[in-house]
């Protein structure tokens, strides 16, 4: 199974735990992480089910280039990590 792994930045704020889920998709995947905690998908995804601009998945190092659909490629052995994206200026 893949694991989905969230920042120390957004445990202070949701309850976010590491978690295994089964899936060959992020979307797929992130449906399963999300399975049981609603808040949680609000703050990553929008209303349509897209990757909010604030935030960044990275799965095994490499950013995901579908922030809409979410159809990247995971694996059993896949670490998908979910972080608040940075800006400045």
């Amino acid at each position: 199974m893949a694991t989905v792994i969230f920042t120390k930045n957004l445990e202070r704020h949701l309850s976010c735990p590491s978690q295994q889920v089964s899936g060959t998709t992020v979307r797929e995947a992130l449906d399963n992480a999300f399975s049981d905690n609603d808040q949680l998908k609000s703050y990553v995804l929008d209303d349509q089910g897209r990757l909010r601009k604030h935030m960044l998945i990275a799965v095994d190092g490499s950013t995901i280039s579908d922030r809409i659909h979410l159809s990247d490629s995971v694996n059993e052995q896949s670490e998908i990590y979910i972080l608040q994206a940075l800006s400045g200026g």
